[in-house]
């Protein structure tokens, strides 16, 4: 047979019983296989229409589908149905009508060829009967006693509901079926705090784990129960509810589990069935380059636009809080955690409220109302960039003497960015002064960087300072 007459139809083909406006067919396989639906824009009920060039299999639309969005299942996805299949002579050989209707993977060759390729261009809801010649049915050879050899076949499946079946891992350990579908497009990170509700149970049914009613929070990249909560969650939207099957390699391994205070035990080498909702979640942010101080957002902020490092700060606040403000949008609600070394570090402090220890970590909840953002340094003029590295120098200055060595060479390194390209100042007294601040701060840095034993840095602030 020429692999061509099996192409379904497309716009492009002028075949007698299509409408070119109103039907288009792509596949989504790129090897023009047989993976992807159609897209199918049928408004017509009770039309006729060939989905396969060869005429191997037609559809004709019973009802339309009640989905708002048109949306078609693909192979791997599970699918259930209504059906009732009859011979040319109108003989019923078989119906789920007056049982329980019929569940399958789709695409992966568990029904007839002509299924596989017919429902995959149904919409939820929808009702059409599909005329299946013999070699995408059951051929020469039938279906004995119900299904005569090399004979066609009607069926009338109604598309009740499909569930999206995905490898999260590509190795078959976690298999995901969606059940609800999540909203917006974001999937959380590594790095960020998720809340989630489960139950986790055996094949059997047997309960293994269940979240408390107000879910459970941890860490992506920590993970939660067993290593296939933390690869599941990355790849869910918030809201979206899926059914897991965990092979033992993301479960509990091939040696499984003892009961564990409220939990049952694990056998040996056992599947899980795992329902996981992911409620919400939390992104976390590093905001020193060192990884010390990170802050979980809580309300997510308006724009794109955050504070620079010349926007005005009213009260004077530890380091860690200005490093974590300068990464704040408008509207903005986070919660920082600051340790010593970024906050009050061995002093005693005391505040507004209450005496703080030396030597304390801090957390603030931290809301960004607004702020009036300082010119960038490309938007400076000469003398202004001049100013303002100066400025800068003052603050490090101030920094160094209270023995802040670290905040104080990041005070240097700031003001140096300003006058960093000589070739921006007029010539003169203008460009003398960039030149003679320049090689100041670099300096100042390069002292600050040799008191906490950072040589390399050191050896490149100099070289840069004499070269």
């Amino acid at each position: 047979m020429d692999p061509d007459d099996e192409r379904l139809v497309t716009k492009e083909d002028k075949i007698e019983d299509v409408r070119p406006k109103s039907f288009r067919c792509e596949m989504h396989d790129k090897s023009g296989g047989e993976d992807g639906p159609p897209e199918l824009k049928m408004k017509e009920v009770g039309v006729e229409r060939k989905l396969l060039k060869n005429g191997g299999l037609t559809k004709t639309v019973v009802k339309h589908g009640t989905c708002k969005h048109p949306k078609s299942p693909l192979s791997g996805d599970e699918v259930t149905v209504h059906y009732t299949g009859t011979l040319p002579d109108g003989t019923v050989f078989d119906s789920t009508r007056d049982k329980e209707p019929f569940t399958f993977k789709l695409g992966v060759g568990q029904v007839i060829r002509g299924w596989d390729k017919g429902v995959k261009t149904m919409r939820k809801g929808e009702q059409a009967v599909f005329t299946v010649q013999p070699q995408y049915a059951y051929g020469k050879a039938g279906q004995p006693p119900g299904i005569p050899p090399d004979t066609p076949l009607r069926f009338d499946i109604e598309l009740l509901s499909w569930c999206s079946v995905k490898d999260v891992c590509r190795d078959g350990g976690v298999m995901k079926k969606i059940v609800r579908e999540g909203k917006s497009w974001e999937t959380p990170k590594d790095s960020d705090e998720v809340k989630v509700n489960y139950e986790v149970k055996l094949e059997d049914g047997t309960l293994i784990s269940k979240s408390p009613d107000d879910g459970v929070k941890f860490i992506v990249e920590e993970g939660w129960l067993c290593p296939a909560f933390k690869h599941a969650v990355k790849s869910m939207k918030i809201e979206e509810v899926v059914v897991l099957m965990v092979q033992p390699e993301y479960g509990f391994g091939i040696d499984g589990r003892e009961a564990k205070d409220s939990e049952g035990p694990v056998p040996l080498n056992a599947t899980l069935i795992v329902d996981l909702e992911l409620v919400s979640w939390n992104s976390v942010e590093i905001v020193t380059d060192d990884k010390k101080v990170i802050k979980k957002i809580t309300k997510k902020g308006e724009s794109y636009e955050k504070p620079n490092g010349g926007s005005t700060v009213t009260n004077q606040v530890v380091p860690g809080l200005e490093e974590t403000l300068a990464t704040m949008k408008k509207g903005e609600v986070c919660i920082v955690m600051i340790p010593p070394e970024y906050g009050f570090e061995n002093e005693e402090k005391q505040c507004h409220l209450a005496l703080v220890p030396a030597n304390s970590t801090l957390t603030y909840e931290v809301e960004m109302i607004s702020f009036v953002k300082a010119k960038d340094s490309w938007d400076l003029d000469g003398p202004q960039k001049i100013a303002a590295a100066a400025k800068k120098k003052d603050q490090g200055n101030d920094l160094f003497k209270k023995g802040k060595l670290f905040f104080a060479a990041r005070k240097y390194e700031k003001g140096g960015r300003h006058v960093e390209y000589e070739s921006i100042f007029a010539d003169g007294d203008e460009k003398n002064d960039a030149r003679s601040l320049k090689m100041t701060l670099k300096l100042n840095e390069a002292a600050c960087r040799l008191k906490l034993n950072s040589f390399p840095e050191v050896v490149d602030l100099t070289s840069k300072v004499y070269s």
